[in-house]
């Protein structure tokens, strides 16, 4: 796919599970389970994709997924499966090294997001990406540094030390484009200062989801999560965005879907849904 200038890829870093009461909140679980089944341990079946993008001048890496830096303790618990596909495989299938990337901007900093911005390399913990700047929000670099009981364990310092001691880091207000040709949506409601990048050339405009929409069963409005520190804000910006989505044919692009990498929109006259399915690449 392209875009403006960017050419436009998907690349799958890994495949783990998480409590499927968590992801979806307060709505019930005979609901949920019919698009997303549990195992025994009422886990769901996830993945992180990143969104890469090529131009001339930048290749930009969207988030970098789970990392491969876990205790085996902590692997079990999210059945964090790096076999099939890790973000320097996914990479490399494209033709592309992680040297080659020149920014990576973080949505935000829970650990299945930033984790393969680092790895391990003889017992020292390195940046994957060596020659790339690293952009995070304001709002949520004061939050990672400084968590609430309620999100403390989505942040793991472990993830950034390293870019920050390299001087590697860029900390951006993310209300503004600080990298040519992506626009920026900021929400609160999952987490302070949620960077979604938008790229769109007049004719096709692709939105990343992140944790807003996580997965194509969060398209309806009140499918929120339990990760998210405020849910009414969460549900008000979906309401925002999906009319938009609708209304100019956005692409939404799902960073935990299994199943779909991107779809576009509908709405029925009751509520907003998936239309089409959207591959990004293969």
């Amino acid at each position: 796919m392209k875009i403006g200038p960017y050419d436009i890829f998907s690349v799958e870093t890994s495949e783990f599970r998480l409590d499927g009461g968590a992801m979806f909140g307060i709505v019930p679980k005979t609901m949920w389970e019919k698009t997303s089944p549990a195992d025994d341990l009422n886990r769901i079946h996830m993945v992180t994709r990143s969104l890469l993008l090529v131009s001339d001048k930048k290749k930009i890496l969207v988030d970098t997924g789970n990392g491969t830096k876990w205790e085996e303790k902590y692997r079990k618990i999210y059945q964090i499966d790096t076999s099939r596909y890790n973000i320097e495989i996914s990479l490399k299938k494209l033709g592309f090294k992680p040297e080659d990337i020149t920014d990576v901007l973080c949505t935000h900093l829970h650990f299945d997001h930033v984790g393969g911005n680092t790895k391990i390399d003889h017992d020292k913990i390195i940046p994957t990406f060596p020659n790339a700047k690293y952009w995070v929000s304001k709002d949520n670099w004061k939050l990672a540094n400084h968590p609430s009981q309620k999100d403390a364990g989505s942040f793991l310092a472990h993830d950034w030390k390293t870019l920050l001691d390299n001087d590697m880091l860029e900390i951006t207000n993310g209300d503004k484009p600080f990298i040519e040709g992506v626009d920026i949506f900021l929400s609160q409601g999952h987490t302070l200062g949620l960077m979604h990048p938008i790229v769109s050339d007049g004719d096709q405009t692709i939105f990343y989801g992140s944790d807003l929409f996580p997965t194509a069963a969060h398209i309806p409005v009140q499918w929120v999560m339990s990760y998210d520190i405020q849910p009414m804000v969460s549900i008000k910006e979906k309401q925002k965005l999906l009319k938009k989505m609708f209304q100019k044919n956005w692409i939404l692009f799902f960073e935990h879907d299994p199943y779909f990498q991107a779809c576009t929109i509908d709405w029925d006259g009751y509520k907003y849904k998936m239309k089409n399915s959207v591959g990004i690449s293969e």
